[in-house]
């Protein structure tokens, strides 16, 4: 794709906009009837036409006219033809004005709220195909908000959104939502998303203090309950004053802000619509009719310590606010008052935010398909074979260095004294124990867990050598490349004591990739499909050394094949002192090692490092791929 449309159709004013793949600038607003911010409204003309913006509101002679339609979108299947006229509107006045040419390669991203189920979304998108959008996608608007304030250079976010827990507060003119977001992913909340309060509400308050002060009260009452699109139209003069009013309240306080509107029904009729510090008190301290008699900040709070409960323990560090009430000094209070170590933060122009956030999203999925695709050809090149095989006798003497001492002592002992008291008939039948002892031991919980440092270890200089290819990959795609960096993974872990890794970014890679890593070991080490890590398996090392260790201590000649096909009576073993293995333990780990050593080395195995190589790769291929997965919001 090449072009992306950002489209924040909102119950009261809509945007849209559009950002160039390779355009480093801001998304561009696109003005449509008129307006970069316009009404979202329509009206169908007796000639079949039709009209969309303020114009729709108050326009003469209209058939049908469209208001309000996207709250009722989920009680109300009629809103949908509504949203679909007011839709194919606005695409229709983007094709004739030229801000969209049909023969670019573009896509469309329309939000919704993000208390919207997948249902509800699919339902939504339909709407627009149905109105012959190009290709689209359905997303979330706290997602598109937080996006928005990630790449607004101005705010001086960091990387580390990623791994920090964020709401985003969107008060809309009709509902407020909040999306709480750990890691770059929205998590779901009990809260459904999103409150029935709204800018709406005020608007609502400063019309109708305007009606009973306007010495026409009546009549102007009659012809908003015969005309809902001028009752829209007055509404919508009574927000642009309330606006107006909180973008500078010192100065307006002292001079109060007022606008006449001229309704044009029948008779025509002035209103002067006004806020004042009085007005502007009772609209958020007083108390709603439609709140039930609760007021707007009461409501407000109390949602977000609703939310407050329902996040738990990981509460935000970062509030995102947006959309045209949030310019309210006092939301930020609000915010605090419930979130009091959190920072709290405010675009420059957030009734633009979704909108712009929503094109974003668009290249960033584009660019996300991309980086997918390219770490697919790293997978599927020979690189990360080439660095463990550079790494694997590391990985080897590692494994071996940790294993040999706990066989010792926990297998081999107990097979000697076995045979020592008679269990075990003849030595040349140790093998066979210890080979079971062996594979009993690596199969077990300690096994596993003993393994897990070092090859957390081993991974550290694997991990540098494939970040000199990932790290590219990111830096292409505006990517942190911390996101595929398995060192970053790595250090989180082994401080996970202290901090919760797995909430800290939003993966538990590191953890699964340690127990694959480990299974795939133990299951070489056991000789899985006829291979095992040492040429004549850990079993017959272990018991050669020790069947060599107990012909020093009883003698050594002619009579060894027979001696050790041997039922030698308990009087004779017991010459072999009972903690021989103990005391010799030093001498058995070393003779052990150097077997080892020269089996993996000198004679080069390449059928179990041909295995090893590709069970590793392929686990850490794996890793890498599901750490790409959650790449969701990226902040180059």
């Amino acid at each position: 794709m090449e072009h992306f449309y950002g489209f924040d159709l909102g119950d009261a004013e809509s945007a849209v906009s559009h950002l160039k793949k390779d355009d480093p600038a801001l998304p561009e607003m696109l003005p449509v009837a008129g307006a970069e911010s316009f009404i979202s409204a329509y009206a169908l003309m007796p000639d079949g036409t039709q009209r969309i913006g303020e114009a729709a509101c108050y326009l003469p002679g209209a058939v049908k006219r469209g208001l309000r339609f996207k709250t009722r979108f989920l009680t109300d299947r009629d809103s949908r033809m509504d949203i679909r006229r007011f839709a194919s509107g606005v695409l229709t006045e983007l094709y004739t004005s030229g801000a969209i040419d049909p023969e670019n390669d573009g896509c469309f991203y329309i939000g919704c709220p993000a208390g919207w189920n997948a249902q509800a979304r699919e339902d939504y998108r339909r709407i627009f195909e149905d109105a012959s959008f190009p290709p689209l996608r359905i997303i979330s608007e706290s997602r598109a908000a937080m996006v928005s304030a990630c790449q607004s250079r101005h705010l001086q976010v960091g990387y580390d959104i990623l791994s920090r827990p964020v709401l985003v507060v969107d008060i809309g003119s009709s509902t407020t939502d909040f999306a709480y977001i750990m890691g770059g992913r929205e998590v779901e909340m009990r809260t459904a998303g999103e409150v029935a309060l709204g800018g709406g509400l005020m608007d609502e308050m400063i019309l109708e203090e305007a009606v009973k002060a306007s010495g026409q009260a009546s009549q102007i009452k009659e012809i908003f309950t015969k005309s809902d699109a001028w009752r829209t139209y007055c509404e919508f003069a009574a927000r642009k004053c309330k606006e107006t009013y909180f973008s500078d309240e010192d100065y307006w306080r002292e001079n109060g802000c007022r606008q006449t509107v001229r309704i044009l029904y029948e008779t025509p009729v002035r209103l002067t619509v006004s806020v004042d510090e009085k007005i502007a008190k009772n609209i958020l301290e007083g108390p709603m009719d439609r709140l039930e008699g609760r007021s707007f900040r009461e409501v407000f709070v109390n949602s977000l310590q609703n939310v407050r409960a329902q996040i738990g323990q990981s509460q935000p560090e970062l509030i995102f606010l947006t959309g045209g009430v949030s310019r309210l000094s006092v939301i930020q209070d609000w915010c605090l008052s419930v979130f009091p170590d959190a920072i709290v933060i405010r675009g420059k122009e957030p009734e633009f935010a979704v909108s712009r956030g929503l094109a974003w999203c668009g290249r960033i999925d584009d660019d996300l398909r991309d980086f997918r695709e390219e770490l697919q050809q790293l997978n599927s090149s020979h690189i990360v074979e080439e660095i463990v095989q550079k790494h694997i006798f590391d990985l080897y003497r590692s494994v071996i260095d940790t294993l040999v001492d706990p066989i010792i002592d926990q297998v081999a002992a107990s097979v000697f004294a076995r045979w020592r008291n008679g269990e075990i008939r003849r030595l040349a039948d140790t093998d066979a124990e210890l080979q079971r002892g062996i594979e009993e031991f690596l199969r077990s919980d300690e096994a596993r867990e003993r393994l897990r440092r070092p090859v957390a270890e081993w991974l550290k200089p694997v991990a540098g050598d494939l970040e000199e290819h990932t790290m590219p990959i990111c830096a292409k795609h505006h990517i942190p490349y911390t996101a595929l960096s398995l060192t970053s993974y790595l250090k989180a872990s082994e401080i996970d004591i202290h901090i919760d890794a797995k909430n800290v970014f939003g993966v538990d890679e590191l953890t699964w990739l340690f127990d694959s890593l480990v299974s795939v070991i133990i299951g070489l080490l056991c000789g899985g499909s006829g291979i095992a890590i040492l040429s004549s398996g850990p079993a017959g090392i272990l018991a050669g050394a020790m069947a060599s260790f107990l012909l020093l201590l009883l003698g050594k000649g002619p009579m060894e094949a027979a001696f050790l096909k041997a039922d030698l009576p308990i009087p004779m073993r017991k010459l072999a002192p009972k903690h021989s293995i103990e005391n010799r333990k030093d001498t058995l780990a070393a003779a052990i090692r150097q077997n080892f050593y020269y089996n993996s080395e000198e004679e080069k195995n390449a059928a179990l490092t041909e295995r090893m190589v590709e069970e590793i790769s392929t686990q850490i291929e794996k890793c890498l791929t599901s750490m790409a997965e959650v790449v969701e919001i990226p902040l180059g």
